[in-house]
This record gives C-alpha cells, sequence and structure tokens, in this order.
C-alpha cells in the first residue's frame, strides 16, 4: 500500500518548501526514487511496477516540480531538500536512485552525506556544476527565450523534440512522456532558484559508495561523458549500458532496469 505524504522544510530559514510525495510500506532499507527535469514522482511508476512488492519505495517530487513548490526567488538546493526529507522521514540511512537532475540530486547528496546512503543507483545522471556543451546550451537558450516571451507552449514543444526524447517519443511510454511534458508549467526555464555550486566533477574521485551506472548509448554527448568520468572516476561503479536505448530508460526499459536495481539492492 502507498501513502501520500507532503512534508514542510526550512520552516525556520529564508528557504522553506513543501515536498509531496508517496510511500509503500514494507522491509527493509528504503529505496528512494528521484524524477528528472520537468517530471514529477509518477515517471517512475512503469519501474516502480516491476519491483518487489515488499520493497519499501519513497518517490517524491523535487522542489518547484509536480505537487511540490518553495518560495519563489529563495535560493536553494536539491541535495539539502533531500537530506531535509530523509530528516522528516526519520532514516538514518536509505537506498538512493536518481534519473537525469534526480541522478545529479542523489550523486550530490552521496558526496555531501556518504554516511546516510546503502546504495546508489544514477540513471543517466547529470552532475550539479556541470559546463554544457555548445549545442546544449543554444537548445536551451531557446527554450528559455520562447518561455519568457510567454510562448509557453512553443517551449513545451522544443523541449519535446530534444534529442534527450530521440528514443522516447515514440517508444512504448510515449503517451506518459507528452503528458509529463504538457504538464510541466515551465516556471524554471524563466528563473531556476538552484543556488550555484561547484562542479561535483572535481570529486568524483570521493565517491567510495556502492554504485549502479545505468546508460543508454544513444544518449547525448553531455550525458554520455557525464557517465564516463562517473565510471572511471568513481571507486565502486557498476555500469551497464543499454546499446539501443537514450536517456529515459525509466521509460524506454522500466521492467528491465527494475530487475538491475533490484538485484543491486539485494531485492532481486
Amino acid at each position: 500500500m502507498t501513502q501520500d505524504f507532503s512534508i514542510e522544510i526550512g520552516t525556520t530559514t529564508p528557504c522553506q518548501a513543501t515536498l509531496a510525495g508517496g510511500q509503500r510500506s514494507g522491509t527493509g532499507t528504503p529505496l528512494v526514487l528521484v524524477h528528472g527535469f520537468g517530471g514529477s514522482r509518477h515517471d517512475w511508476e512503469p519501474v516502480t511496477a516491476a519491483l518487489p512488492d515488499d520493497l519499501p519505495l519513497i518517490a517524491y517530487d523535487q522542489r518547484g516540480f509536480g505537487d511540490s513548490h518553495g518560495e519563489a526567488g529563495a535560493p536553494f538546493s536539491h541535495s539539502d531538500d533531500l537530506l531535509a526529507l530523509l530528516d522528516a522521514l526519520e532514516l538514518e540511512r536509505a537506498d538512493l536512485c536518481g534519473l537525469s537532475l534526480g541522478g545529479g540530486t542523489v550523486l550530490n547528496f552521496a558526496l555531501n552525506h556518504p554516511e546516510r546512503v546503502r546504495r546508489l543507483v544514477l540513471v543517466s545522471p547529470l552532475m550539479v556544476g556541470w559546463s554544457w556543451s555548445a549545442d546544449w546550451i543554444e537548445r536551451w537558450k531557446a527554450i528559455g527565450r520562447a518561455a519568457r516571451g510567454g510562448e509557453m507552449a512553443a517551449a513545451r514543444d522544443l523541449w519535446l523534440q530534444h534529442p534527450l526524447f530521440d528514443t522516447a517519443r515514440d517508444g512504448p511510454n510515449a503517451a506518459r512522456l507528452r503528458a509529463g511534458i504538457a504538464a510541466f508549467h515551465g516556471r524554471q526555464w524563466v528563473q531556476d532558484d538552484q543556488r550555484p555550486e561547484m562542479p561535483d566533477v572535481d570529486r568524483l574521485s570521493a565517491l567510495a559508495l556502492p554504485t549502479l551506472l545505468l546508460t543508454g548509448s544513444r544518449d547525448t554527448e553531455d550525458f554520455r561523458l557525464m557517465a564516463e568520468l562517473i565510471d572511471a572516476a568513481g571507486r565502486d561503479v557498476t555500469r551497464i549500458e543499454h546499446p539501443a536505448a537514450g536517456h529515459l530508460l525509466n521509460l524506454e526499459l522500466p521492467q528491465q532496469i527494475a530487475r538491475e536495481i533490484a538485484g543491486f539492492i539485494g531485492r532481486g
């Protein structure tokens, strides 16, 4: 059974926020699932449906996405929000799994608080403080111009046509992808209040936790390079490459990566 929750964090600081999510009961170390940019906790549903029924799961919306929100203009860190969430749920330790932006969140958290993580799963992860390629920046600027100009429908269409989604737009969960993008309000394209961070690429050698890295060989250049660096610098990284897949493994290969995740955390 899954129970929804809504947790107030940072109530004594300028960075107050409400994090919403769902928690499934079970036994053992819980698995916390963190979604990507523009998404929500519901993006994990094709994967969670294939995970063991007795595995305790926590899936939540990162600040500013889905049903979670925070004070506009207040600098914050997704990693700090995750720490506040674990504290609020009284979880001393958890397994963490993040996709894309969520992969950057859990990687940053694991580097900051390794004692709070048992095992780490990175699915097509980005890295905090990454220096993006010229192609990525130009596409991002075009989306931002449309959003700031009040043309949010055009911004969403540019996002849907981004090479990130080339292998998912016509896949088995294409309708879920399109519905998720249509529901995204797009405020982060206008103003993103995440505070600047030092690049995590400079401290990857400190990543000593058992880490599962799931990647698609048809992902974009930036994400391929980030994966290569994590694989090379991390001390205990197991990488599984999916040759026909791209960025959104949660939608392209949900049952397969569910098996890989379950096996890695000892619930296979």
